[in-house]
């Protein structure tokens, strides 16, 4: 999914604010995006970028993979796979990770050996080296937007629909939150409308078209805006990993009933805007909340004050987006794909000119150490079931048998190609021999 933030195409006239760069293009670093779907930003295979402290050539031909003048490849992390990674690793450039997605799309990421594969990141944490955290939340505006009263939302019930939302059709994912939302439906009314627990149907045809919802058609939004509670959960955990599925409501003046990122408190504008699902024991207790809630307007209306004039109370939120150099459906703006190329230029230019100063006089001056990403630029858990324990879970279960599998294997896979790249190989073939090298490893130890 491409958050409204990644305007790709219209961005082509963005370059950078500018500089005293007189270099020539044959002189420039060069950044080579590996992942070439990312890359139709621009309208060519290459071209120059205008950066705050320097220029670089950006292209996706991996011609130049081995050029000397080639100083960071950058990885988009939905497209990363470990068997597939350019061997040998080159001393003399650095790897930037893109990743503002799901951990789902890629937990070789969320693993201390895949992430310190890279020099630089660029992911939805706060800790990484160019945060992406508030993506999908264009600024202030998007929260304060009019909630539809409170007396059309009880007509809407007495019409029969339920206080609570659903609308998911992407089943089987790793945060499991099927399994929760199953659970909950005994004691209290959701309506489902997506193609998970489906138990209602859109009014139109035109609102059951997939993109009508991602698009934020006006037509739909009026629809869902109605509900009250919107049950937002994430499609997989992680601090900080937060999308549309909680903001969306937010803006609309429905109360999300969140599951996702475990910081989520940080980011809110005030302390009583959202309902956490792990703050209740069980979902009986969350229903009856709920319920209570429902019945009782004036408390239900105090997780909406955030709207009203000098609602958002949070400076963490105010001063983040302030600081923010990236906008969201902004043209005034970059984008953070355009930044984040900026922010890996930037590096690059000083690690050139470190590099040189260390040859002219290297008693004096140490050559650049290597910046390595860390575990918390990404680090996220191991998924659990979305509701119960996993040893409760039947042996054939395929949640169980497909994430659970998928996070540990990641971490073999991270581990197979840092020992590669350490070992200097230059086959990709051999990954798999590396692969079933740490499986006998561990059978030995368990």
């Amino acid at each position: 999914a491409v958050p409204p933030g990644a305007a790709f195409v219209a961005a082509a006239s963005y370059r950078g604010p500018g500089n005293n760069d007189t270099r020539s293009n044959k002189a420039l670093p060069i950044l080579l995006w590996w992942s070439g779907s990312l890359f139709p930003h621009f309208p060519g295979d290459t071209e120059r970028i205008d950066c705050p402290r320097g220029s670089c050539l950006v292209t996706r031909s991996r011609r130049v993979a081995r050029h000397r003048r080639t100083k960071a490849l950058i990885f988009y992390g939905t497209d990363f796979r470990a068997y597939e990674a350019p061997l040998p690793r080159l001393p003399h450039q650095t790897w930037a990770l893109f990743h503002e997605e799901s951990p789902m799309n890629n937990y070789v990421l969320s693993h201390s050996p895949g992430i310190r594969l890279f020099n630089y990141t660029a992911t939805f944490r706060r800790e990484s080296d160019y945060p992406l955290t508030l993506q999908w939340l264009p600024g202030t505006g998007y929260l304060r937007a009019p909630a539809v009263p409170l007396a059309e939302k009880d007509a809407w019930r007495r019409k029969g629909y339920g206080p609570v939302l659903y609308m998911q059709s992407h089943c089987d994912v790793p945060s499991d939150r099927d399994r929760y939302v199953r659970e909950l439906m005994k004691y209290i009314q959701v309506d489902s409308y997506g193609k998970c627990l489906h138990n209602r149907e859109l009014p139109s045809e035109r609102l059951r078209d997939t993109s009508t919802a991602t698009t934020e058609d006006s037509e739909f939004m009026t629809f869902i805006a109605r509900y009250k509670f919107h049950l937002a959960l994430e499609n997989a955990i992680c601090d900080d990993y937060m999308t549309e599925k909680l903001w969306r409501p937010m803006h609309l003046g429905a109360v999300p009933v969140y599951r996702g990122s475990p910081a989520v408190r940080d980011w809110m504008p005030n302390n009583l805007s959202i309902i956490l699902i792990d703050d209740f024991d069980s979902p009986q207790e969350l229903a009856k909340y709920l319920d209570f809630l429902d019945k009782n307007g004036e408390e239900y209306l105090k997780y909406l004050e955030y709207k009203n004039v000098g609602g958002i109370k949070n400076e963490f939120l105010l001063e983040s987006l302030e600081k923010r150099e990236w906008g969201v459906n902004d043209m005034t703006l970059p984008n953070y794909l355009n930044g984040f190329e900026c922010f890996i230029c930037d590096k690059e230019n000083s690690r050139v000119k470190e590099e040189q100063e260390h040859k002219k006089s290297p008693g004096k001056i140490p050559a650049p150490r290597p910046h390595i990403a860390q575990f918390k630029h990404m680090g996220c858990p191991m998924p659990t079931p979305g509701f119960g324990n996993v040893e409760d879970l039947s042996e054939g279960d395929s949640w169980k048998e497909m994430w659970l599998q998928d996070y540990w294997q990641s971490l073999d896979q991270g581990e197979a190609l840092t020992a590669m790249i350490h070992r200097n190989e230059s086959h990709q073939g051999r990954f798999w021999d590396y692969m079933h090298e740490i499986f006998l490893k561990r059978t030995r130890q368990h």
